[in-house]
């Protein structure tokens, strides 16, 4: 009896200082984020690429937009759950020149991002030529010039963000999974992917200084999710039956995002050392989407490995004949990339992207700072632990 009451109160004084700590982030008020400017890929992209190369077709944002809306999904995705959360409208793309406001932020993710620039063109390797140096570049000139127009009034001064918003804004970041993925259908290996991991991160790293010293102060970083459970990795890719795990996915791959993530927090916690006046937040979406991968039915989802938009194959996914793809047949276009009959029980939208349903399931989530580190949830994430 006495080693076990011995033991509760070791666990109790090891748990106090997290509850402590929890309880001072929790006194403090509510973070009033003006402003929300994020970089990344297509897990981000509310129409980035669209503007730039064409919108994404139908039957993408079919479940809320009723109609093509620049995301790869049938309807929303986290950061349009991040923005409604906080009470901001969803971003507009800075690449969408048509109907955008940028008064409450500016998004410049684009599907295909990398964090490195990649040496391949749009058409050879399939990413985007906007990598996060690049956007990096469009926010610091958005920074310069909608303040220098902002200042002429008109219609300039309704579209345009303030000039405090800068600093009290929420940056979020959701990039790193084309990196890992770039290696790889250049016919790297493993260990060669693996090898160039810190060099991407360290990438990342001077980003987020460079941000910093535009006045950004709360960061919300996402890491990457397992990549080896998408379709068109699986798909893709060679892999042997040894190296598929208990839900059906590739552990090589996984094992290599596991390893990005681990990098990244290593970052992070160097970053707070640089930067001791910000607050960045550290957000485990990949723990968040394998369990949900994992126990899809438990969660009420179906077939997780399976895209939902897709024709054709094992996983319903065909890097030829895509979501919305068409096929000709004695001289008529057929439509077979289409929608399956309830994306609301599906996970997986297209083979790459998350459906609506499964966006909103990791926003629940990761919302509250269940997975975060330090835990606080999102509307606190401008506070320093």
């Amino acid at each position: 009896m006495e080693s076990h009451c011995s033991s509760f109160i070791v666990t109790i004084l090891l748990l106090f200082p997290v509850y402590l700590v929890a309880g001072k982030v929790f006194a403090r008020p509510h973070c009033d984020f003006p402003a929300i400017f994020n970089f990344g890929d297509s897990n981000s992209d509310t129409g980035g690429l669209s503007a730039a190369f064409g919108q994404a077709p139908p039957p993408n944002g079919e479940s809320y937009f009723r109609g093509p809306a620049g995301r790869y999904s049938d309807g929303r995705l986290v950061i349009d759950f991040i923005a409604d959360s906080l009470g901001l409208p969803y971003l507009s793309a800075y690449l969408d020149s048509v109907g955008s406001n940028f008064t409450h932020g500016v998004n410049f993710a684009t599907a295909g991002s990398t964090i490195r620039p990649q040496n391949t063109t749009r058409s050879q390797g399939g990413f985007s030529p906007f990598s996060l140096n690049v956007q990096w570049y469009q926010f610091h000139d958005f920074h310069q010039r909608s303040q220098k127009y902002r200042t002429q009034g008109g219609p300039f001064k309704g579209l345009l963000p303030k000039d405090e918003s800068f600093s009290r804004a929420l940056y979020t970041f959701d990039i790193g999974q084309n990196d890992l993925t770039a290696g790889y259908f250049l016919n790297m290996s493993t260990d060669q992917v693996r090898h160039y991991v810190p060099d991407v991160i360290d990438q990342f790293k001077n980003i987020v200084k460079n941000v910093y010293g535009q006045g950004g102060r709360s960061f919300w970083i996402h890491n990457t999710g397992p990549v080896g459970c998408l379709p068109y990795i699986m798909d893709r890719l060679i892999i042997r039956a040894s190296e598929v795990d208990s839900v059906g996915c590739a552990n090589p791959f996984n094992l290599v995002a596991q390893l990005f993530n681990s990098k990244l927090k290593e970052a992070v916690v160097q970053l707070r050392k640089d930067l001791p006046t910000t607050a960045i937040t550290y957000v485990d979406v990949y723990s968040v989407k394998y369990e949900l991968i994992k126990h899809a039915k438990k969660h009420g989802f179906e077939q997780p490995l399976r895209a939902c938009c897709g024709h054709g194959g094992k996983y319903n996914y065909n890097m030829h004949v895509g979501c919305g793809g068409k096929i000709t047949v004695k001289g008529k276009e057929i439509l077979v990339g289409r929608s399956c009959k309830d994306p609301a029980v599906a996970i997986n939208w297209d083979g790459v992207h998350y459906t609506q349903a499964a966006n909103k399931w990791v926003f629940d989530q990761i919302v509250s700072g269940s997975f975060s580190d330090p835990p606080i949830p999102l509307h606190m994430a401008c506070h320093r632990q």
